[in-house]
């Protein structure tokens, strides 16, 4: 329980710190040239500590696990839709088709648990997540296969933890069983994308 209290207050002074740098950055109407690529990576970084701490806090509640693997999925789709017309190279475009599929086919498989489970699934994007799209959308296309990559970086790595401690902590045997379906699949997205994030570089 402490672990947990910390990494919120972690992810919190780091959500805090962003919003200050946020603002410092914004661009000067003297200075309409100023990127927001920096801001917009600064916002990522944040939402992997805040995503992190959801993750590990995920297993202690079933409704937590929920939401967090829908709109997990939620992204991903968007993602990899937007990954498909701005990536810059074929194995981008192709990440971000698979992700699409695979994550549509996640996604699918958890809905009858989910009812099953008496739950009710979120339909939309968190505040969070549509951050995250929208900083893909705001990449400039020699940035964008950076920007996705290390998204997904983060992205993978968080749904594997949240996916692997509900396998093992979760209260409900459906859901518990559709996470632990879903970890070899998770691992290996987040393999794939590691292995193009080292090729970019």
């Amino acid at each position: 329980m402490a672990r947990h209290t910390l990494l919120a207050a972690a992810a919190m002074a780091a959500l805090s710190l962003a919003a200050c740098q946020k603002k410092d950055a914004e661009p000067k109407p003297a200075d309409p040239g100023t990127s927001n690529a920096a801001v917009n990576a600064a916002q990522d970084a944040t939402s992997t500590a805040v995503g992190t701490a959801a993750a590990v806090a995920g297993p202690a509640s079933t409704d937590a696990f929920v939401s967090n693997a829908v709109i997990s999925d939620l992204y991903e789709i968007e993602a990899g839709q937007i990954a498909q017309t701005k990536g810059q190279s074929a194995e981008v475009k192709a990440f971000g088709k698979q992700m699409v599929t695979d994550h549509t086919a996640l996604s699918n498989a958890l809905k009858p648990l989910i009812i099953k489970a008496g739950k009710t699934a979120p339909t939309g994007l968190d505040e969070r997540r549509k951050g995250l799209i929208d900083n893909l959308n705001a990449a400039a296309p020699a940035d964008f296969d950076k920007v996705y990559l290390n998204q997904q970086q983060a992205a993978h790595n968080e749904a594997l933890t949240l996916m692997q401690g509900y396998a093992d902590k979760g209260d409900d045997a459906g859901l518990k069983a559709g996470a632990a379906k879903a970890v070899p699949k998770i691992k290996a997205h987040l393999d794939h994308v590691q292995g193009l994030a080292d090729g970019a570089h």
